[in-house]
Parts: structure tokens; C-alpha cells; sequence
């Protein structure tokens, strides 16, 4: 089964006081309350493995797509990665989730966030094997949603893409094993990228690996998704708690 689905959630934000603005006045300080109502909308494809109903609970697999996959044309994300394979007939021991970002923006990880609890809420979701990857653009929002929501995640595996080094001085990858890709000619995004990060998460005492090839340049991710390593790794890693890491500072 391999339906395609739209998603539509609402967002309420709220602050801890009530009040209202237009109690206030010159000279003094009084409470009040922001509400917000957010709608949130992404298109993605959805992949369920043919024995979906023989298990009780599946891996989930979130692929991220680059940048000129952004629009509202559902085959081009199925361009790279996942979801191309997908097309092509190969069947993934996973639920795969592959939304389309926006044209004109990128991975927002609030919404990346709602988008997963959709998942889980509506699917059999083994919530101890949460995987993200995803490549140049999708490599950057791979790294980040880690950081915001680095307890959720068994493994991520960003692909040419790159994050901030703080974010692993924070701790917030000590507990996540982390498989990073990139090329060595890479001349959109440099290699130095994602060199930096598993540096960093190394230097803190997290897992980190990186395969630098040689001589490809941007596209790193062909080799990477073509290699049935990849998948085997992640399914062998499962989520663990971290007492350093709590949700989300975005």
C-alpha cells in the first residue's frame, strides 16, 4: 500500500497568564494572553510495507527531500532518495513518510514535529525506532529537528547537509547515533559541514560516524540510499532516554 496524503493540523500557541492588552495602562503592568490559531499544511507521500497489517508495530522512516523538490507536485519528491526507490517497486521494512516542503521556504521543525505525531497517532508506529534522514536541504532539517527533539529519535542520517556545533555542546546528540554522508568534492555544500558536527557530537561523548566518498561532489545520497547498509544500521538502533536532552529550544 503506498497512499498519498494530505495533512492539515491546527497549532494553538498560548501564554500562562490570562488577561487582556486592554486592561493596561500608562504606568502599570498587567498580565495578558496571546492566542494563536496556526494552520499547518503539508502534503507528503506515505509508504506502508505490504505486511503492514501482519505486525503490530513498524519503524518509521522520515525522508527529507532538497531544495528543488520544494512546490506542490508530489513527484518531485520521489525524484531522489526513499521515495524514488519506492517508485521503482524496492520494499522498505518501514513506514516512510516523504513531505513536500513548500516552494520558497525550508523545513520548519514544528511542523516536521506535528507531522510525526499525525503519523503515530493514526499508524502502528514502533515509537522506539523513529529514523530521520534526508539530503542538502533535507540534511540541514535533518540535523535540526535532532536538536529540537533530540529524545524522540532512535538514528538520523543527514546526507550532505550541516547543523551548528553548539547544538552538540548542548548534549542534545549525546544519545543518538548519528551516520552522516558527504562528498568530498561537494561544491554546493563543503564537506567541512557535516565534518564539523560528528566532531562535535564526538568530542561530547556521542555516537557519531561519517562517510566522506571521494570523488563525489553534491550528490552523496545516490550511493547512500542505493546501499542496503544504510537501512540495516538504522533498524539495528533504538531509542534510548537521555536525562542531558528535553524538548525542543528552536
Amino acid at each position: 500500500m503506498k497512499p498519498t496524503a494530505p495533512l492539515l493540523l491546527c497549532l494553538f500557541l498560548f501564554s500562562s497568564l490570562p488577561a487582556s492588552a486592554g486592561d493596561a495602562s500608562p504606568g502599570k503592568q498587567v498580565s495578558a494572553e496571546l492566542k494563536v490559531q496556526l494552520p499547518v499544511e503539508l502534503s507528503y507521500l506515505l509508504y506502508l510495507p505490504e505486511d503492514y497489517e501482519q505486525k503490530e508495530k513498524w519503524p518509521l522512516l522520515l525522508f527529507l527531500h532538497g531544495a528543488g523538490e520544494r512546490g506542490e507536485n508530489l513527484d518531485l519528491v520521489k525524484v531522489h532518495g526513499p521515495p524514488k526507490l519506492i517508485s521503482q517497486g524496492k520494499q522498505f521494512p518501514f513506514i516512510v513518510v516523504s513531505p513536500q516542503c513548500p516552494k520558497g521556504r525550508w523545513w520548519e521543525s514544528l511542523e516536521l514535529v506535528l507531522l510525526l505525531d499525525e503519523i503515530v497517532d493514526k499508524y502502528n508506529v514502533d515509537e522506539d525506532r523513529i529514523y530521520v534522514t534526508g539530503l542538502s536541504m533535507g540534511g540541514f532539517g535533518t540535523w535540526r529537528l535532532a536538536f529540537v527533539q533530540p529524545d524522540r529519535f532512535a538514528a538520523i542520517a543527514p546526507i550532505c547537509g550541516g547543523g551548528e556545533a553548539y547544538w552538540a555542546r548542548r548534549k542534545r546528540f549525546n544519545d543518538l547515533p548519528v551516520w552522516a554522508f558527504h562528498g568530498a568534492k561537494d561544491s554546493v555544500i563543503p564537506a567541512e559541514r557535516s565534518e564539523i558536527m560528528v566532531e562535535a557530537i564526538r568530542k561530547e561523548g556521542g555516537n557519531a560516524k561519517l562517510t566522506i566518498y571521494p570523488e563525489a561532489n553534491h550528490d552523496s545520497w545516490t550511493e547512500t540510499y542505493n546501499n542496503p547498509e544504510l537501512y540495516e544500521w538504522l533498524l539495528q538502533q533504538r531509542r534510548t532516554a537521555s536525562d542531558d536532552a528535553t524538548d525542543a529550544d528552536n
